[in-house]
């Protein structure tokens, strides 16, 4: 699942050790080459002998990546947050420091966004088809969602808006000719989310399990374009679409090292627009611990100190239906700064529990 993440590419065990014993054969050889005496020699093949590729390797990256401590002139980890974000608890109980490890400075391939203009036109389905937008889109039986965005609005003159998103997953038209979505393993991010009663594990058993999905987003925070000042408004839109008429209820709780900070819950009634039920939220006003949160990781140094944070802060999003107390959607998103000149980036798979 770290590879998957991380590049989007699927390697199985074998392709994993296979590649990790070359690289550690190659290690092997370096570290001879540099010994002039045999008796050297001799004592390191004893010393590698002891280890396994994978040590060999981890140890020869670490090493390779990680400059010298001294040659940085930014703070240690420890200092990654020097005062508490106002109106909430210190940052010991709630936002972490996380040690940069030696993959932090990797990025991964961006995915590229998929316009609605390059798709090609879908085929009629059958009466008894499963809708187009089903397994290839966020999206369960009941409910599917259409586009989410976070953004900074600065409005400059009584006319003139500038906008900039922070994240954003854009509404798509698929076809019967895309692919499915990719599949990951829900268990593997139980621990980055709360676990107890109402945390994403006891929703997954409760089901429908097809209402459960992963979001790796690679968040846009160059926001130069648009200077954040006096006057600046954060918010957080979502819309979503379905064939019932129902009151949906929209849970988003914000998680660090999957304890739950904050939470937001809100109520939204449906509108019919071409012949199907929309549900959206408009313009929602961002809370200030999340505000709070994107300026301290804007004034990181460095990129990989943001995703260090990054990698233990989550979101969970849960759409149930308000009467019934059924799960429509089940959304985790997960995070990483993006380095494209695209600006924000996403990738979408499906949770299963094989």
């Amino acid at each position: 699942i770290y590879i998957k993440l991380r590049t989007g590419k699927t390697r199985t065990r074998k392709q994993v050790s296979s590649h990790l014993q070359v690289l550690a054969r190659r290690k092997s050889r370096e570290i001879q080459s540099k010994l002039k005496d045999q008796a050297s020699k001799d004592k390191a093949l004893q010393n590698m002998a002891a280890l396994s590729s994978a040590q060999i390797v981890s140890a020869s990256v670490m090493k390779s990546q990680l400059p010298p401590l001294h040659q940085h002139p930014y703070p240690p980890p420890a200092r990654f947050w020097p005062s508490p974000i106002p109106g909430q608890p210190g940052p010991s109980q709630d936002i972490k420091p996380f040690a940069p490890s030696p993959y932090s400075t990797l990025q991964p391939p961006l995915p590229t966004p998929i316009s609605s203009n390059e798709l090609p036109t879908p085929h009629p389905p059958s009466a008894t088809a499963v809708p187009v937008w089903q397994d290839r889109t966020i999206a369960s039986s009941k409910l599917r969602m259409l586009e989410y965005s976070a953004f900074m609005e600065l409005q400059r003159d009584p006319d003139t808006y500038s906008k900039h998103l922070f994240v954003h997953i854009a509404q798509t038209n698929p076809s019967y000719t895309d692919p499915l979505l990719e599949a990951v393993d829900i268990r593997q991010i139980y621990d980055k989310f709360p676990e107890k009663k109402g945390g994403l594990k006891d929703l997954y058993e409760k089901g429908p399990q097809n209402a459960f999905f992963l979001v790796k987003f690679w968040a846009d925070l160059n926001s130069s374009n648009v200077q954040d000042g006096a006057g600046s408004f954060y918010g957080v839109s979502s819309q979503y679409s379905s064939a019932e008429n129902m009151t949906i209820t929209v849970s988003t709780k914000v998680c660090s090292f999957g304890k739950q900070v904050v939470e937001k819950v809100e109520t939204e009634y449906a509108r019919v627009e071409g012949g199907r039920y929309i549900y959206r939220i408009h313009r929602s006003p961002m809370c200030e611990y999340m505000i709070n949160f994107i300026h301290k990781l804007k004034h990181l140094p460095e990129k990989y100190m943001m995703n260090s944070v990054l990698e233990n802060f989550t979101i969970l999003q849960v759409v149930t239906n308000r009467d019934t107390q059924e799960t429509l959607l089940c959304i985790a998103f997960v995070f990483e700064v993006s380095t494209s000149h695209h600006g924000a980036q996403y990738h979408v798979y499906r949770l299963v529990k094989d």
